[in-house]
């Protein structure tokens, strides 16, 4: 037995007779280096934003615009790599180590199989900028922007499945680590490239993009080291027979995380059109709505480290079978989530202002038009801030039981039909600008949550359990 799997088991006997205290102990201990590791790795982006902002406003705006097309396309391979944990955990529970190699391993080619075709369309920026109504000038700053960050697409997307390969045999810890000492990294390097300083040359957006490509390279390479020569993932001999087909295992991936891309596309989607929809509006709604996004980004991503850990646990418990605890592992992962974020929105609403310092700038007052405006939107968003969270939460729970098509069905409900609808006839035919804009999508969250809730509710009171595909 190795040690995380001893500490796990005298957690277990330690709290015998109070399954929920004993769920939410082992829902955190996995959670936090995993949201931890979504904290550092939205601090790299972070980090950049900052920098960039320091550029002026049309080089933050012209960063938003950039953000919108790649994650637009990171976002459908982010998907099929979320697929890899669920897989993985189902087959940790069920002690199946050929299996756990066997998801992990088709994760990696579908990266690959994704990444070929894709690269080149991000190279296409500036004129898909442009055919969405984007002025030449920030097409052109964006589009210097995506010729740096594009090559970060594939090890990006291999990052994603060698976490969810770590976080699903219950040692997240390494990815944590990786992404801790990835920070520093990109800053530094980031600074020299935009710059220009210490001799280093200047590359202003460019340099941004560069700099995110090179530590994500470096990020991936670390994680398949460890992975292939650390305990307790050399064990599972993890890139055995890498070059071997698996079409039965890589269908099972595809099907499960085809919805799941499908989901985080209509969701990003929406981000995606609001910024569309600010940039008809001005540059100053526009740089407030990134700098508020951004902000919304960094909290969102504890719920969502609880969302991969609900994802484990529930995933785990149906490798075992166990009906019971996989309904306890996603409530409890739901109202973790829930309860953090209602505390965090009270935070961001009380330093609304000090916030908008920090991306705009120490010269930039309360009163200036962007920071005035930010302030105003991190007060809008606090219904959808907690809303956000907890759909997180339940669809990571969904995700351990393979159920994403249904949730498929709910995101594009939510967000299109509710939620752009909302967001286009208060912005525009009302006349409530930007607010009526967060207004909008903050509704289709809303009702997305509740969709997902009341999913998982209906399948584990059934009992519900995934077939699996054996190794």
């Amino acid at each position: 037995m190795s040690s995380s799997e001893a500490v796990s088991s005298a957690a277990a006997k330690a709290t015998a007779g109070r399954p929920v205290r004993a769920e939410l102990i082992e829902t955190v201990r996995l959670a936090l280096p995993i949201a931890l590791t979504q904290l550092g790795q939205i601090a790299m982006m972070t980090t950049d934003l900052a920098l960039i902002g320091r550029l002026g406003d049309a080089a933050i705006a012209a960063a938003s615009l950039a953000h919108t097309i790649f994650f637009a396309v990171f976002v459908l391979g982010m998907g099929a790599m979320s697929a890899v944990a669920p897989l993985v955990a189902q087959a940790f529970g069920a002690r199946e180590p050929r299996s756990i190699r066997r998801s992990f391993r088709v994760g990696l080619w579908l990266a690959v199989i994704m990444a070929v075709p894709l690269t080149p369309v991000l190279l296409q920026g500036e004129p898909m900028l442009i055919a969405l109504g984007q002025t030449p000038e920030s097409a052109t700053l964006a589009d210097r922007y995506l010729e740096g960050l594009t090559w970060s697409l594939l090890p990006g997307w291999w990052f994603i499945a060698i976490r969810g390969f770590m976080g699903s045999v219950n040692r997240p810890e390494p990815a944590l680590w990786i992404t801790l000492i990835a920070i520093p990294a990109n800053a530094l390097l980031g600074y020299l490239l935009i710059y220009g300083e210490f001799g280093f040359p200047k590359f202003d957006l460019l340099g941004a993009g560069l700099a995110t490509t090179i530590v994500n390279i470096g990020m991936c390479v670390a994680g398949f080291l460890i992975a292939q020569t650390r305990r307790p993932f050399r064990k599972f001999h993890p890139l055995s027979n890498f070059w071997r087909s698996d079409w039965p295992r890589m269908r099972q991936l595809v099907a499960v995380g085809a919805p799941i891309s499908g989901s985080f596309l209509l969701e990003y989607g929406l981000f995606a059109s609001a910024a569309l929809l600010m940039g008809w509006i001005g540059t100053t709604e526009l740089a407030a709505h990134q700098i508020a996004l951004q902000t919304a980004a960094i909290l969102f991503m504890v719920p969502y480290g609880i969302s991969m850990a609900a994802t484990v646990r529930v995933g785990q418990a149906v490798g075992r079978g166990d009906t019971a605890g996989s309904r306890r592992a996603g409530f409890v992962a739901i109202a973790l989530a829930g309860i953090f974020m209602a505390f965090m929105t009270l935070l961001v609403i009380a330093s609304r202002f000090e916030i908008a310092r920090f991306f705009l700038g120490s010269g930039a007052s309360d009163s200036s038009a962007t920071a005035e405006m930010v302030a105003l939107l991190l007060i809008v968003g606090a219904t959808f801030f907690i809303c956000d969270g907890l759909q997180t939460a339940a669809a990571g729970a969904l995700r351990g039981l393979n159920d994403t098509r249904v949730p498929l069905m709910f995101a594009a409900t939510s967000f299109w039909l509710i939620g752009f609808s909302a967001s286009y006839i208060l912005g525009f035919p009302l006349g409530l600008g930007a607010v009526g804009v967060w207004v909008g999508f903050s509704c289709g969250l809303v009702l997305f949550s509740v969709l997902l809730i009341l999913r998982f509710r209906y399948l584990t009171r059934r009992g519900y359990l995934p077939e699996m595909v054996r190794a």
